[in-house]
């Protein structure tokens, strides 16, 4: 069974990073330019969060808060499921749904790698399901280089 280890050996590597006293309409403006749904908030090597669009709509606009102000430290997601490299992508699918969230944060040995997101799931499990769908249909959902979004 394909494992988180997998899900990340085809991911490239984290360069939608920010610092957590980066100011809102900066990230927002980062999130547009690499045309991605988060951004990881680092501070030097420590993880500290992830700041994606539900975290502005909700923590920004909805709670009054200005974007040219506010910091990501203060609108940023925390408390999002671990998984680890071993973990199987059956046991994301299951800690996607019963956390309802659209990311997960792999680590190894308490070290923060990646985030996982529900379409990384979703393209593996297509990848996989090569009997249900044509196989040239399979190779072009899952081909991130056709994808014009990436999560």
């Amino acid at each position: 069974m394909r494992t988180v280890k997998d899900i990340i050996r085809s991911k490239t590597p984290v360069f939608n990073t920010v610092t957590p006293n980066t100011l809102v309409i900066d990230a927002l403006n980062l999130l547009n330019s690499v045309n991605l749904s988060y951004l990881v908030v680092m501070e030097g090597e420590k993880y500290r969060g992830i700041f994606c669009e539900s975290d502005y709509t909700r923590n920004v606009i909805l709670k009054g808060r200005a974007s040219k102000t506010a910091t990501v430290e203060e609108v940023m997601t925390t408390d999002l499921p671990v998984v680890e490299l071993t973990d199987t992508v059956e046991h994301c699918m299951y800690m996607i749904n019963s956390h309802r969230t659209r990311y997960l944060l792999a680590y190894s040995d308490r070290i923060f790698v990646a985030v996982i997101t529900i379409h990384d799931i979703l393209r593996e499990v297509i990848a996989s399901k090569e009997i249900v769908f044509d196989d040239e249909l399979s190779k072009e959902l899952t081909d991130p280089d056709k994808n014009r979004r990436v999560y």
